[in-house]
């Protein structure tokens, strides 16, 4: 999904919960945050929600509440968008710990019956350092990291975030590779 895309199916689930009497408030992170943030440009597969807000409180997003799911599924199949276009797949960073400060950083974008509340770019930065690491300098989250243009100050204080989540000898080392990319 290009950004007038992902845009566009928000717009409809919007309306399509509000026509339902629903509101939904969930907190995005990933490529597809990135892109309605305008920090990307490339096309996304999907839209990562790593929580809930209900209450102005962040909780898990897994699993998604059934009337949210079925939305999500009727909008995507009228669209034509791949079957998981809106997923939770992330909502275990929410287990683990997000960054200090995650939710007050946080950038919303109401769409009637949904208001996604996008991650900031230094939250991204940390999260596409974990992902940069996890799955390597050739993945979309290195070079969505490299557009980010994080500073030394910033990459540090993701690093220490990011060695919160996976404690082993092999994610330090990598790490460290995927910092010295950066200069660090």
């Amino acid at each position: 999904m290009d950004l007038r895309e992902l845009n566009g199916a928000l717009e409809v689930l919007g309306s399509y919960l509000s026509d339902k009497g629903l509101k939904y408030e969930m907190a995005a992170i990933g490529g597809g945050a990135l892109l309605l943030l305008g920090c990307i440009i490339r096309p996304t597969r999907d839209l990562d929600i790593v929580a809930l807000v209900e209450e102005n409180e962040l909780i898990s997003a897994h699993p998604l509440p059934a009337p949210l799911l079925a939305a999500i599924k009727e909008v995507g199949s009228a669209l034509q968008l791949p079957k998981n276009w809106i997923n939770s797949a992330p909502a275990d960073l929410w287990k683990m710990g997000l960054p200090e400060g995650f939710q007050n950083r946080l950038d919303p974008l109401r769409f009637d019956g949904l208001t996604l509340y996008c991650a900031s770019r230094f939250d991204q930065i940390c999260f596409k350092l974990y992902a940069s690491v996890d799955q390597g300098p050739e993945s979309k989250h290195f070079e969505d990291l490299k557009r980010l243009q994080p500073n030394q100050t910033e990459l540090k204080k993701a690093a220490i975030w990011c060695k919160t989540h996976d404690v082993s000898e092999q994610f330090a080392k990598h790490l460290a590779e995927a910092l010295q990319e950066f200069g660090g």
